[in-house]
């Protein structure tokens, strides 16, 4: 159990009344009660996160990282030692099709493919020298959000959710908009050993329309409000006396509180899905007035939306059945088409939060599970192969350092060189951000103590304000 919990004195006659399990549980289950909140390890930067997660890899060399020496040496064989294990034959090297050009006080370099996002970048933190160990989708994208590419763990946002609770206990902690179901799929926004109210509540999927993008069931059109509450009266009533005879039991005290969330979402989850009351300048802003941004800027609105209402971990993916980031060919065209959808809805939810105060402790963090090789995938002139060697990823708000560049891959981008940053740190930095010590953050499983990053992770200091 986490070392940070201390049980309210209601959460403890609570839990001896009704024999509903662990404390730590009792903790989560009135996580938004007076007085009964889990509390950080020390004073926090950010209250919570939002991650826009680009599943399938955006190029690393053609946004936001440019590399001369690779414009000077396009067509020639890469120079540098190639990993061990690559995904697929790859060629010689190959420039950005893209021109970058330096904006804000910060001097950032953007690359044509995000002109709106080149505007905010005095508020983004870069980071170029992220880097992990798999090559394949699969396994990359579950390191990024789990921590482990080759076990089931729980995800980022289960632990967050774990060891800060909700600020709104008619909404969930976590929250997923339109998550992919490949390539880790549930186990990207799942719980795993860790209680069942953990988990993310997914809205839609990677291959559901963006205008319905809702969860699932929240109305009974069978029963009235009171007639449900009668029914989950007795449901508790039969499994107190269960209880009793057994001893605590996790997955039923899941099942029971998941039950009782999914009661009190009923008036609150609708309210926050519905954004006909924005006004149109803050629809325009996220792009809703284009069909190109429309679907990504209503997931990054309803980010924004359920960020306020206190849902702690909001996790937006940019994904489809037939394209995603993942160009090893068709880069030209793929890579374009993925950033005119994203770049407006993405510049807008950082304006809106800024504007509404909520940037300052909001965590927004971008990227994909890994990016992409300098060289040509096989004999062609226009694609890429997979690079977990080293690749970017950003932050904006919630105590990161705005108009910051840290870190660096070589000359030619293949490999993580300079301040370089594992998954495990970057985990362990979001988590500190948070207010929560990457170490004392476990949780109990199968004889030892468990944490999102495991044995490692170091906490990068130097992208703090």
């Amino acid at each position: 159990m986490s070392t940070h919990f201390r049980p309210s004195r209601r959460q403890v006659l609570r839990n001896t009344a009704l024999g509903f399990g662990s404390l730590a549980l009792a903790d989560l289950l009135h996580a938004a009660d007076a007085g009964g909140a889990p509390k950080p390890h020390f004073e926090p930067k950010a209250k919570r996160v939002i991650f826009l997660f680009m599943k399938g890899g955006p190029s690393h060399l053609d946004t936001f990282e440019p590399k001369p020496l690779l414009d000077r040496d396009d067509g020639k064989p890469y120079p540098g030692p190639r990993p061990r294990v690559v995904f697929a034959k790859t060629g010689n090297l190959l420039k950005s099709p893209w021109k970058f050009k330096k904006y804000g006080q910060s001097g950032s370099p953007v690359s044509d493919l995000f002109p709106h996002v080149a505007g905010c970048v005095d508020d983004i933190c870069f980071v170029h020298s992220l880097h992990g160990t798999n090559p394949a989708h699969g396994g990359a994208a579950l390191k990024l959000h789990t921590g482990s590419d080759n076990f089931v763990r729980p995800s980022m946002g289960a632990w967050i959710a774990y060891g800060l609770g909700t600020a709104n206990a008619n909404l969930p902690a976590f929250v997923t908009v339109c998550p992919t179901l490949a390539h880790g799929g549930v186990n990207n926004w799942g719980s795993a050993f860790l209680p069942a109210s953990c988990q993310g509540v997914p809205l839609g999927n990677a291959s559901t329309p963006f205008e319905k993008a809702k969860v699932k069931y929240i109305e009974n059109p069978a029963l009235t409000r009171d007639a449900q509450r009668t029914q989950l009266d007795l449901l508790a009533d039969l499994n107190r006396e269960h209880l009793a005879q057994t001893g605590p039991d996790g997955a039923l005290e899941g099942r029971l509180e998941s039950f009782e969330l999914a009661f009190r979402m009923q008036r609150a989850m609708p309210e926050a899905e519905d954004t006909s009351k924005e006004t149109d300048k803050t629809r325009a802003l996220y792009g809703l007035d284009d069909p190109v941004t429309a679907p990504f800027g209503r997931q990054c609105l309803l980010a924004r939306r359920l960020a306020e209402r206190g849902v702690r971990f909001v996790q937006v993916t940019h994904s489809d059945d037939k394209v995603q980031w993942d160009q090893h060919g068709n880069l030209r065209r793929d890579h374009a088409k993925n950033a005119r959808e994203v770049d407006k809805p993405i510049a807008g939810l950082l304006k809106d939060l800024k504007a509404r105060g909520l940037l300052k402790d909001t965590l927004v963090l971008w990227g994909g599970e890994f990016g992409r090789t300098p060289t040509v995938e096989g004999g062609g002139n226009d694609g890429r192969d997979h690079n977990p060697e080293g690749f970017t990823v950003w932050m904006a708000g919630g105590g990161v350092k705005p108009g910051f560049r840290y870190g660096a891959t070589d000359d030619y981008g293949w490999h993580a060189a300079e301040n370089k940053v594992h998954v495990h740190d970057l985990h362990a930095t979001i988590l500190a951000l948070l207010g929560l010590d990457h170490e004392r953050l476990t949780y109990r499983h199968a004889g030892r103590d468990f944490r999102l990053t495991d044995v490692h992770g170091t906490v990068v200091k130097d992208l703090f304000a």
